[in-house]
């Protein structure tokens, strides 16, 4: 079943499911800059629109994009998101620079109940911790898919749960999806 095929059709009384898409940024340079300044690499330049496009194919439309303010994390969303048909609207958070497995859950946790589908662009370990923890359950082979090829650079997870953001939690969500540019 298509990501999209999971938007709407909740029965009544029964909340709609929500998504959270973790990306990862593209490839990164290696200047001699500090690690919050690394720029992508040309192959992360490729691989970042390559990623926005797949994510438009989802069919999700993305009520929030929260955005790492390093400039390898931002330089990625600029560039998949023209992809997109619609731009959502677009923090960036300084908390996703670093975050813990912890941090991430918080972010989330604070997310507004008004937002269905959010899209975080972020780093790694923490995208796959998150994507791994969230993950009670998953469709077809796509947790045996990412946790074989790790969480490459460009690389995303979609997570479907149901409930109020402030119960995200270990294993509350099924992965829909996994995507990475190279597999």
């Amino acid at each position: 079943m298509s990501t999209a095929e999971h938007s709407g059709g909740a029965a009544p009384g029964h909340p709609a499911p929500r998504r959270i898409v973790l990306l990862r940024h593209a490839k990164a340079d290696w200047p001699q800059v500090s690690d919050h300044e690394r720029p992508l690499a040309d192959r992360g330049r490729m691989e970042a629109p390559a990623a926005g496009r797949r994510l438009a194919e989802t069919g999700i439309a993305f009520d929030l994009a929260l955005c790492s303010t390093a400039v390898r994390t931002r330089e990625t969303w600029k560039l998949a998101v023209q992809e997109l048909p619609q731009r959502p609207r677009t923090v960036y958070e300084e908390r996703l620079y670093e975050a813990s497995l912890g941090d991430l859950l918080a972010l989330l946790n604070e997310t507004p109940e008004d937002v269905d589908d959010v899209l975080l662009i972020g780093h790694n370990p923490g995208v796959h911790a998150l994507a791994d923890a969230l993950a009670g359950q998953a469709e077809g082979d796509a947790l045996a898919t990412m946790n074989r090829g790790g969480f490459p650079t460009a690389a995303f997870a979609v997570i479907e749960f149901t409930g109020p953001w402030k119960t995200v939690e270990h294993g509350v969500g099924t992965l829909l999806d996994y995507w990475a540019p190279h597999k």
